[in-house]
């Protein structure tokens, strides 16, 4: 089956296309303004050819949807209504949707949902102290992000290693601008770091991860701090651009660091003391460790990050071969007498979302 994936961001959209898991080809448009700009869509699909299919990359799915769903106007209708859970990224797949759907009215459609792979999530881990009657109202819950890419990143690695990945511990690391840990088990989800919101968890390049919410309210009350500036800096001006004074680009910050920058070697410590906090508690909802996994934009390109990850878990078993750590595509790095192996994994979320078009299909 072809498919036609699509991937809509804040404000940029990717377009791919897939022969089963191969790659026909690609294209990335960085300034898309949205349901009536088709031209993007209409040349790649005249230069792809035909598709049997298009597949919607969708970042929440809400409390509804915990599997990916065939598009009709009541899952569109769903999806808009539950847009102030991912403002920045619900908005824009349901233009993506429209657009295709403008073009191509006969194509079926997937949504594939990024939360959709968490929903596996036992309840103690996903359930938030807070007024039973809060939680039912709002829906209020660990969600989880960056579904799909775990999900791929689990079944790649597994292969990987020769194994299935219903016979191992996994963790799977996404770091990227947006980073977020996963514990699995059994082949589902059963923990994960980002939380209600994409904000959760580890330290990410412009975004602040997990805070003491006492601290927030401090803000809120004491540094003449209003919502709308607060918010702002959370999602914006924190994590390693907060700390580093720099872009929050890991490549920038290593350079800063290696110039003399104290701040910047305090952001490099501060990212890894969380990420390798986070992955210990990972491998407790997980039961132990088999196989740590590492993908996105920094999962990939930074052997230091991993080396340093790695180090610290020693006492887990984690130990990586200098020369094989180097790679930055698929790739098995662990040294030969560890107990746990350690993968790095090319992110591909278009081949899992395809994966989700066959079988919604089927």
């Amino acid at each position: 089956m072809r498919v036609l994936v699509v991937n809509t961001g804040s404000s940029s959209l990717k377009l791919s296309a897939l022969d089963d898991d191969r790659l026909i080809t690609s294209f990335t448009v960085e300034r898309w303004e949205g349901v009536d700009d088709l031209d993007p869509l209409r040349s790649f699909l005249s230069e792809t050819g035909e598709v049997d299919a298009v597949g919607h990359r969708v970042v929440h799915g809400g409390p509804r949807y915990r599997t990916s769903m065939r598009v009709d106007d009541d899952v569109l209708a769903y999806i808009e209504s539950v847009a102030n859970l991912a403002p920045l990224h619900n908005p824009p797949a349901v233009a993506g949707i429209r657009a295709v759907s403008r073009l191509r009215p006969e194509l079926p459609a997937v949504c594939a949902f990024d939360t959709a792979f968490h929903a596996t999530i036992p309840d103690d881990a996903a359930t938030y102290a807070l007024p039973r009657k809060w939680n039912h109202w709002y829906a209020l819950r660990r969600y989880g992000f960056h579904g799909l890419s775990h999900a791929y990143a689990v079944r790649r690695a597994a292969e990987l290693v020769g194994r299935v990945p219903e016979s191992v511990r996994v963790v799977t690391c996404h770091l990227g601008a947006g980073s977020s840990l996963c514990a699995v088990r059994d082949g589902r989800s059963v923990d994960t770091t980002m939380g209600f919101t994409p904000l959760d968890g580890l330290v990410m390049r412009t975004r602040v991860g997990s805070v003491d919410p006492g601290l927030l309210l401090w803000l809120l009350e004491n540094a003449n701090t209003d919502v709308a500036t607060l918010r702002h800096v959370l999602e914006h001006q924190s994590g390693l651009k907060g700390l580093s004074g720099t872009s929050g680009d890991l490549r920038d910050v290593v350079a800063a660091r290696a110039d003399g920058d104290a701040d910047a070697g305090l952001a490099i410590d501060v990212f890894v003391h969380r990420l390798v906090s986070e992955i210990g508690a990972m491998v407790a909802s997980a039961g132990g460790l088999d196989l740590l996994v590492f993908t996105g934009g920094m999962g990939e390109n930074s052997p230091e990050l991993r080396d340093a990850a790695a180090e610290r878990l020693g006492f887990l078993g984690v130990m990586l071969d200098p020369e094989a750590n180097g790679a930055t595509s698929d790739a098995d790095v662990s040294a030969a007498e560890a107990k746990v192996r350690t993968v790095v994994v090319t992110a591909r979320e278009d081949v899992q979302v395809a994966r989700e078009v066959r079988r919604t299909l089927a």
